[in-house]
């Protein structure tokens, strides 16, 4: 991948977009389930494709063999990988569980949101394929 190019800019930009807009009409006091369902009918009106609670292959770092699955929350266009929280801390160590799922899938770009704080957080999570050597011969 070449340096400083954004992995589908466009589509990140609406759903922080979309996300944000959903911060300042519902707040930070809902659970993950209503703010989970608040986004699927808000991608559908901005007719954005998405799977809801999808199964991801999980694949082995040293042999590139299937090694199991993860349900995030949502997958976008096939794109990108969205994980919910509402919790009313900060959640780091949701932010490495992604993380490791990006660098054991095909996915290359997740995003954690989190609905839970005063102020919307998010976090971008990129790991190209390129530097995933287990899938180098897929």
């Amino acid at each position: 991948m070449q340096e400083g190019v954004f992995l589908y800019k466009d589509l990140s930009y609406r759903l922080v977009g979309i996300c944000m807009e959903i911060h300042r009409e519902y707040g930070n006091l809902h659970n993950e389930r209503i703010y989970h369902k608040v986004l699927e009918e808000k991608l559908g009106l901005n007719k954005i494709i998405f799977i809801s609670k999808p199964k991801i292959i999980i694949y082995s770092k040293d042999t590139g063999n299937k090694i199991g699955y993860y349900e995030p929350d949502l997958i976008v266009d096939n794109k990108i990988v969205l994980e919910l929280k509402a919790k009313p801390i900060n959640i780091k160590q949701f932010e490495i569980q992604l993380s490791e799922y990006i660098k054991t899938s095909e996915y290359e770009v997740g995003y954690l949101f989190n609905f839970g704080l005063s102020s919307l957080y998010f976090k971008r999570i990129i790991y190209t394929n390129d530097n995933k050597k287990h899938l180098k011969n897929k």
